[in-house]
């Protein structure tokens, strides 16, 4: 045998053997600790939807599931940036706001783009809205745009993620505000610097709702499509005049190309536990996030259709 077909069958033997060590790694899943990333800081919202999603999915998998947070970048893009490059073989998921996929990457330049995962379910959406301080002179974002005219002085506003920032510089830009613009790394450093008078507003999830309810903080509009369920007399931003919301869904995310084997086992654990009455009260009652639609086949339509809609802001400034 000459030495070329040698090392064509040593080739061909060498695919064949890690094949089969790939199907036997992926019919043992999961032999060792898998990793969730999350997007936030320790305590906002979205870790705190990783942390008990976590404590589930050890329970049905049978191994250890460790939470490691990595805020920062646009909505969890840094985040979304390591998820995509991680080994596609289930040890490594996340959950995120859905701005890391469907928005981050038409806005800002990312190594990656929503085709590179796998959405396997929406978990919540996370109720939202803008906050100050209760000695701020206003009750309305409205009023405090108008205030702010008035008296012929700036805002500084804290920020989640791009998708929130680029709405309230648009309805700034619209008001005629000079509008100073504050990266965070999740809710509750908004809240600190929003309470400690470091930020005259701030964009945070449904952690807002025991500090407006307490009376520490207000709440000047909801930034969801409708009003916030309590805070149901705080209007929204498109009933203060502006055609402007905020989406932020909660996603349970993989690196696409799993193992078939793989995705299945952990798409029939997602659905057991986003099912389980236990996650469906703390989700809900606890943490305050409003039910969704948490078929695989919702969350990648709603990816899709809402990452058109983003595509299409975008050339609409171009053509300006």
């Amino acid at each position: 045998m000459s030495l070329k077909k040698i090392l064509v069958s040593c080739f061909v033997l060498g695919m064949f053997l890690a094949f089969g060590a790939d199907q036997a790694e992926a019919e043992n899943y999961p032999n060792h600790p898998v990793k969730l990333l999350t997007m936030t800081g320790p305590g906002a919202q979205i870790d705190l939807v990783a942390r008990s999603f976590a404590e589930q999915l050890k329970n049905i998998l049978g191994q250890p599931v460790l939470v490691t947070n990595m805020p920062g970048g646009s909505h969890g893009s840094v985040m979304a940036s390591e998820l995509s490059t991680s080994p596609k073989d289930g040890y490594t998921v996340g959950i995120s706001a859905t701005g890391a996929f469907n928005y981050s990457p038409y806005f800002i330049k990312t190594k990656y783009t929503k085709d590179d995962f796998d959405y396997l379910s929406l978990i919540a959406l996370n109720q939202s809205g803008i906050i100050a301080r209760p000695d701020k002179p206003w009750n309305t974002l409205k009023e405090a745009f108008a205030w702010a005219k008035k008296e012929e002085k700036g805002l500084t506003y804290m920020f989640q993620g791009s998708d929130d920032r680029d709405a309230m510089a648009r309805i700034a830009k619209q008001e005629g505000i000079n509008l100073s613009l504050m990266p965070s790394t999740g809710g509750p450093s908004i809240i600190t610097a929003v309470m400690g008078g470091h930020a005259d507003l701030g964009h945070v999830g449904a952690i807002l709702f025991d500090y407006v309810e307490s009376g520490k903080l207000k709440l000047l509009a909801a930034t969801t499509p409708v009003r916030l369920n309590p805070l149901s007399d705080v209007p929204t931003l498109k009933e203060q005049g502006w055609d402007e919301s905020v989406e932020m869904y909660v996603v349970f995310v993989t690196p696409k190309g799993l193992p078939a084997d793989v995705r299945a086992k952990l798409a029939d654990a997602t659905q057991k536990i986003v099912n389980d009455e236990q996650f469906i009260d703390f989700v809900g009652k606890k943490l305050k996030m409003a039910p969704v639609d948490s078929t695989s086949e919702y969350a990648v339509r709603y990816i899709e259709e809402s990452s058109l809609r983003n595509k299409a802001i975008i050339g609409q400034r171009e053509q300006q």
